[in-house]
């Protein structure tokens, strides 16, 4: 535990500053960007799990949302329901930002074999300034333990339970399934299986636990994309959201489809293809790139992929790392009026920022490509981290 101090200061300081705003009284609190109301709305649905009240039938009185994920997810909630909010805001936020080192680790470890802890510790202090991460916490979301799941079984090494976690991951949100395909592209079938396998038991848990809820969503919400929020909104930064905006109005099904479909299929292609030649970050990367085109909602909270993005391509070209960044800090997507259906009105130089982390995304696929058919590409290079101790993690 020595070793990794650094990296828990920056943990309990991010949590203690999050129970504070937390124990504000909640006008206060939800004037700041997010004020954890996703957070809010997840005690509330482990609430009605506890009630035995049905999930989707009410709102959450703090924040006037509605439960939207998978049975599971509510059923894993519970824990979170039985702590008074400020405490619940404190141990998420602190879990969070564990999960993003955990994820700047990992990420540095597979091109390097050793990393300061005081280097992992300013990396994931330097992350909190991207958008889709101080989103993350502020909302009180879910993603960047998703993250930390996923890459803990695609880049790590075959274990007998990998797979389990992206199993589980797709219990709490379905966009994960995306990376069963990738494991299977990669020559992980066995992997893929036990995804799969684990994923129906988070389906099973939910049957049992919470049956009439179950069956609601599986009949009926899980087909219904507005449930979760107006998809013109410039925050939705998927192919449907920009249809949306584009067309000013959602799109016709098929014609979605027609145009997410094969452009996510490729990202996952060009993944596996990187994946196989030896680099599993990007590799995997480009699969939740693939898996936040396709969604017919990916809140910008949901980008936080844009942290090991960044960080690959730092050790591919130091301005390619900046200009990735740069996009997730500067944040283009709310440059353009937004909100209250404005999106609508957009000129096509508007929806050029209003649509930039898509972009983003469609650049980095293109430079992915073309890099793999670049002749004489070299192997990555392993470059020395600077030095900042000699203490490692």
């Amino acid at each position: 535990m020595e070793g990794l101090g650094p990296v828990l200061a920056v943990v309990v300081a991010v949590a203690v500053l999050a129970g504070a705003v937390a124990w504000a009284d909640a006008p206060a609190k939800l004037s700041l960007h997010g004020g954890f109301v996703d957070l809010s709305a997840y005690q509330h649905g482990g609430r009605l799990v506890l009630d035995g009240l049905p999930l989707y039938g009410s709102r959450d009185p703090v924040t006037g949302l509605r439960f939207t994920y998978p049975p599971f997810a509510a059923v894993a909630m519970v824990p979170l329901a039985l702590l008074p909010g400020w405490l619940a805001t404190a141990l998420w936020t602190a879990v969070s930002v564990g999960a993003l080192a955990g994820v700047v680790l990992m990420v540095c470890r597979a091109y390097r074999r050793t990393v300061s802890r005081w280097l992992v510790a300013l990396l994931t202090v330097g992350a909190l300034a991207l958008e889709p991460v101080w989103q993350n916490l502020t909302f009180g979301q879910v993603n960047l333990l998703l993250m930390v799941a996923v890459l803990i079984d695609l880049v790590g090494s075959e274990r007998r339970w990998s797979g389990v976690l992206v199993g589980v991951a797709a219990g709490v949100k379905l966009t994960p399934l995306v990376f069963v395909v990738l494991l299977v592209l990669v020559g992980r079938r066995t992997t893929a299986g036990r995804a799969l396998l684990a994923f129906a038991g988070t389906v099973a848990i939910g049957f049992l636990m919470i049956p009439g809820s179950a069956r609601a969503y599986w009949t009926h919400n899980l087909i219904k994309a507005g449930r979760v929020g107006p998809p013109e909104n410039s925050h939705n930064q998927s192919v449907f959201g920009a249809l949306t905006r584009l067309f000013d109005g959602p799109p016709p099904t098929l014609l979605w489809l027609a145009v997410a479909g094969p452009l996510a299929l490729a990202v996952v292609v060009v993944g596996a293809v990187w994946w196989r030649r030896g680099d599993r970050v990007l590799g995997t990367s480009l699969g939740a790139l693939a898996m936040l085109l396709a969604s017919p909602v990916s809140w910008s909270h949901h980008w936080v992929w844009a942290v090991p993005v960044g960080l690959v391509l730092w050790e591919h070209g130091r301005w390619a790392g900046v200009g990735w960044i740069a996009v997730f800090v500067a944040r283009p997507l709310a440059w353009p009026p937004w909100g209250d259906r404005r999106e609508y009105r957009w000129g096509l130089v508007e929806h050029i920022p209003g649509n930039a982390y898509l972009l983003a995304a469609l650049a980095l696929s293109i430079w992915a490509v073309v890099k793999l058919g670049s002749r004489g590409w070299p192997a990555l290079e392993r470059r020395p981290l600077p030095t900042l101790t000699n203490s490692t993690v």
